[in-house]
């Protein structure tokens, strides 16, 4: 397994690094405060070195390396489960609880995830990717140790943005009548990917912003420690109660029957192992209130976390970014695209997950921000509104990564499509297999969408079409799909004025008679490719941009049924139940007597690393998809 190289690091070890010496969360135990301060430092050192090469998830993991060493400080994983919202905030827990030394391969084919996986370690007690898990899984933790007669500890660590997720909040309403044991730590560095929303982040602000409240914390804090059993802690928390009915109007999370503390300093390794101490010994559930700063320890990062949420290779003196894209990607044309159109149509809206600059609606929110909705961590109640929108004559877009529109699948059958409202679905990311791994890839949608009636699905294959897409969506009034890509296409000029499409025609590309290469979008050039090997063989390949996944082309199909000796479908999705089904079924209609070959994702969950070692792995090569179609030509003897 080929491991990209980190050959010219910034930082060598030296012989006293206190990083070196840990080789598992017991060795914390020997730490002094003040060293464990200092092992911080380094970890921040590392994690900013190594990201540099790998690319990966950059201020969320700085945020929380003090909170991290707290936690293995005072729980025992993997006795005590430590479940972790998301996974990328797991890089410190990674370092200290074993595979410090497989660090350098993190996000690379055959190395270590980029999130927690119960396959990679036994400390990885729940694998995540999706926002809000973490709550509902170390509920379920819990209540299983209460079966079983265990006396172990559950906490989970979720960032604020997923506190306001549905599946959280669903879990916080279930916490206090399932189990009497449990430790929510809630890291409050009021961000997501983009900066946080709604009213529980305004409640949450609140709490950090009482400084009267806080001062009077930390002196009962510090007396606390002292109260180690009996009576003296209940006398602390009575006390605790006291004090905030006394300065906080109210806290959320005690009416849902947690035990609030907080907030504490998250960059405070001393307050926390004390904080992190009381609420181990709580006899009911606990929520403790943690204050971090996303991007802490690199400049950078602290002045733009949004920007260095997700990292791609980058040089650590100017924090320059060492692979950044030199024409506008898929979902800056979609951002500016979908400005031209309101401009024309007051009635478009535009709403986002939490993500809008990640979805290209960060010019959309300058020029229109009364028109743009960040509802949060919360796809399903995102499509939900987006339907109550258009079924008032608005004309709503949701822009979403493929892979967490899978959250809201039920949403968009139940609430959009069966209802006919033109509601316009941007799936951001959609086709993607890369280095952040199945948790991440965008692979699934074509196929779990294409079953829903009255649904348009279409995908792109470069920037113009695109454009003329979304015009088509508007002008349809009928829920549409378009699928695009991440990063940058052909690189062609946005059109002044885009026209809508006929609706399930398809463009060909390429005249051919013995193959026929249905390719989507991106999976074009592959399909330009495999024909130009065909041709130099003397077979003819023709080409077609499908443009629509649903409806299908059927007139062309038919058509090219009575010609084509075989037919072959290039996706960007998984190939079970995906784009390739809906072509062979249609052919199966028209009584198509020849080959039908399928090239896509398998039906299995790929794992990370690089896009084109994947493809390689799986056969989406010219070379591999050429081999299959001479084999189907050649007959059987």
């Amino acid at each position: 397994m080929a491991f990209h190289a980190l050959s010219s690091r910034a930082i060598v070890r030296a012989m006293e690094s206190l990083l070196e010496k840990i080789e598992g969360p017991r060795d914390l135990d020997r730490l002094t405060v003040a060293e464990l301060e200092s092992l911080c430092a380094e970890i921040r050192k590392e994690i900013i070195e190594t990201i540099s090469h790998t690319g990966g998830h950059l201020a969320a993991n700085l945020g929380v390396v003090e909170l991290t060493v707290a936690l293995l400080r005072v729980f025992d994983p993997p006795a005590d489960k430590l479940i972790f919202d998301t996974g990328h905030q797991s890089y410190t827990y990674k370092l200290l609880t074993g595979r410090k030394e497989r660090f350098c391969t993190l996000r690379q084919y055959g190395g270590l995830s980029g999130f927690q996986r119960r396959s990679e370690s036994e400390y990885d007690a729940f694998g995540a990717g999706h926002a809000g898990t973490a709550v509902s899984a170390a509920l379920g933790m819990a209540v299983a140790r209460d079966r079983q007669g265990g006396d172990h500890h559950v906490a989970a660590l979720l960032g604020d943005a997923a506190a306001s997720c549905g599946l959280s909040l669903e879990a916080f309403n279930n916490v206090a009548t399932t189990t009497k044991r449990l430790v929510v730590i809630l890291n409050d560095n009021e961000m997501s990917i983009g900066e946080n929303v709604g009213s529980l982040s305004r409640h949450l602000g609140s709490l950090l912003a009482s400084p009267r409240y806080n001062r009077w914390k930390r002196s009962i804090e510090k007396a606390a420690q002292r109260m180690r059993m009996g009576f003296f802690r209940s006398l602390y928390y009575r006390l605790e109660e006291s004090i905030k009915g006394l300065f906080l109007r109210s806290v959320i999370f005690e009416e849902m029957g947690l035990r609030y503390i907080g907030p504490v300093d998250g960059h405070d390794v001393g307050g926390l192992i004390d904080a992190l101490k009381i609420a181990r010994a709580s006899d009911r559930p606990i929520l403790l209130h943690v204050s971090t700063r996303k991007g802490k320890g690199y400049r950078f990062a602290e002045e733009r976390p949004e920007k260095w949420h997700g990292a791609s290779c980058f040089d650590v003196e100017s924090g320059d970014s060492l692979s950044a894209p030199t024409t506008p990607g898929y979902s800056q044309v979609f951002g500016s695209a979908l400005e031209q159109l309101a401009d024309a149509d007051d009635r478009i809206v535009a709403i986002t997950a939490g993500m809008c600059a990640g979805t290209g609606l960060g010019g959309f929110w300058k020029r229109f921000p009364e028109r743009l909705y960040d509802v949060g961590i919360s796809e399903e109640h995102a499509v939900v509104f987006a339907a109550g929108l258009a079924a008032e004559g608005m004309r709503p877009v949701f822009a979403v990564y493929s892979t967490f529109m899978q959250r809201a699948v039920d949403c968009l059958i139940h609430d959009v499509s069966l209802q006919a409202l033109p509601v316009v679905f941007c799936l951001d990311r959609a086709g993607v297999v890369g280095d952040d791994g199945p948790t991440h890839h965008g692979v699934f949608d074509i196929a779990l969408l294409r079953p829903v009636p009255g649904l348009i699905i279409m995908q792109p294959k470069d920037e113009p079409e695109l454009c003329h897409m979304l015009k088509t969506a508007f002008d349809c009034n009928q829920p549409v799909v378009i699928r695009y890509p991440r990063g940058t296409g052909p690189g062609l000029a946005m059109p002044e004025r885009p026209a809508s499409l006929p609706i399930g025609k398809a463009e060909v590309l390429r005249p051919g008679t013995t193959v026929q290469l249905w390719a989507l979008g991106d999976m074009i050039p592959l399909a330009e490719a495999c024909a130009d090997r065909l041709c130099e063989k003397g077979i003819e390949a023709g080409i077609v941009n499908p443009r629509f996944i649903k409806p299908l082309d059927t007139v062309l199909l038919a058509e090219q049924a009575v010609a084509a000796d075989i037919v072959v479908t290039l996706e960007n999705g998984v190939v079970t139940g995906g784009f390739g089904d809906g072509v062979a079924e249609v052919l199966r209609g028209c009584g198509f007597e020849g080959r039908m070959l399928q090239c896509g994702w398998p039906d299995t969950f790929v794992p990370h690393g690089a896009t084109d070692q994947l493809r390689e792995l799986y056969g989406l090569t010219p070379d591999s998809i050429v081999a299959r179609i001479n084999t189907a030509l050649t007959p059987k003897p």
